[in-house]
C-alpha cells in the first residue's frame, strides 16, 4: 500500500503562507500542516485551522532563522543583538552541541514552542524543525525528552531516496547523492531513537533537494514512481510574495507550488495510482 501525508511548512509565516495552506487543503490535496508558532502570522493560521477541523497541524518548530516566543532576556545566547535566532546553521548546530548555557536556553525555548503550541486547542499532529534541525542529536533529544508531555506521537524524518528524486526532477544526481551519503549515518540513528521512543515516522520525503520548486510536473512525476509505505511531500506554498517570503526564501516558486497543489490532473493522478491521503496522526 502506497499512503501519502501532504504538509504545507511555514503555516503562520505570513498571511499569503496561511491563505495557501488553507485553500490548498479546502480543495486541493494537501493534508497537514506545520505551524510556526513564533511566526508573525501564526494567530491568522490558527485561526483558519479551527475553522477546518480536517486539517491536521503540527508543530514546526523554529531554532534558526527566525525568532524566539520567549523573552530575548531569558535566550540572550540564542539570538542576535536584533533578537533573531542565527542563520549560520553549521556554527548554530556547534554551539547548540557544546555550549552549556545554549542547551539550557535551547530547551527552555523549545518547551515555550510546544506549550504555544497546546495553548492554540489544536491537536498536535508531528512536529519538525524549519531547516530539519531535528536532525540535529541535541535537537532531537529535546523533542523526544519533553514531546510526550505534549501529546508527540510523530516526527518527520527528513530521509529522500536519491534515485527516486532524481527519476522524477532528471537533474542534480550527483548533489542528490552527496546529500545522501552524508545524512545518510544521521537518518539511520535518528530512525533508531524514534523506535525506540514508541515515536511514529514516515518512511521518506519527496521535496528536500527540490524544496522551493515542487511544481506540478514534478510532483506528477513522484506521484507516477512512487514507493510503497508511507511517504511526505511537503510544500511552501502562498498565493502571492510577501516581504516575510522575500527575505528568507527569494528563490521558492510559491505560487506555483500552491498551484500544483490545487491542480486537478494531481488528485486525478491520486486517484489513478490508487494513493491514499493520510497525516500522521493516522499512521
Amino acid at each position: 500500500m502506497r499512503r501519502l501525508i501532504v504538509t504545507g511548512d511555514d503555516f503562520g509565516l505570513a498571511g499569503p503562507v496561511n491563505e495557501a495552506i488553507a485553500e490548498a487543503h479546502r480543495r486541493g490535496i494537501l493534508t497537514t500542516a506545520s505551524l510556526m508558532v513564533s511566526g508573525a502570522a501564526a494567530d491568522d493560521a490558527v485561526e483558519r485551522a479551527r475553522s477546518l477541523p480536517t486539517l491536521r497541524v503540527g508543530l514546526h518548530l523554529v531554532v534558526v532563522e527566525g525568532r524566539p516566543v520567549l523573552p530575548l532576556d531569558e535566550v540572550p545566547d540564542l539570538v542576535d543583538r536584533s533578537g533573531a535566532f542565527p542563520t549560520r546553521l553549521t556554527r548554530a548546530g556547534f554551539s547548540f552541541f557544546f555550549r552549556p548555557n545554549v542547551k539550557r536556553q535551547l530547551e527552555k525555548e523549545i518547551r515555550a514552542q510546544f506549550e504555544a503550541f497546546v495553548k492554540t486547542g489544536l491537536h498536535l499532529d508531528h512536529v519538525n524543525a524549519h531547516n530539519h534541525m531535528h536532525l540535529h542529536p541535541t535537537i532531537l533529544s529535546m523533542i523526544l525528552r519533553l514531546g510526550p508531555e505534549f501529546g508527540l506521537k510523530a516526527v518527520r524524518v527528513p530521509y529522500e531516496p536519491p534515485l527516486p528524486s532524481w527519476r522524477a526532477s532528471r537533474q542534480g544526481l550527483v548533489s542528490r547523492l552527496s546529500w545522501w551519503i552524508f545524512l545518510a549515518p544521521w537518518m539511520q540513528l535518528m530512525k533508531r531513537r524514534l523506535r525506540r521512543s514508541a515515536i511514529r515516522c514516515n518512511d521518506r520525503v519527496f521535496g528536500m533537494a527540490d524544496s522551493g520548486r515542487m511544481t506540478r510536473d514534478l510532483v506528477l512525476a513522484f506521484l507516477r514512481d512512487m514507493p510503497p509505505g508511507v511517504t511526505e511531500m511537503y510544500f511552501h506554498p502562498a498565493v502571492r510574495r510577501c516581504r516575510e517570503i522575500d527575505e528568507t526564501m527569494p528563490d521558492y516558486q510559491h505560487e506555483r507550488e500552491f498551484q500544483a497543489l490545487t491542480d486537478p490532473a494531481i488528485e486525478q493522478e491520486l486517484l489513478k495510482q490508487r494513493i491514499h491521503r493520510i497525516a500522521f496522526s493516522d499512521l
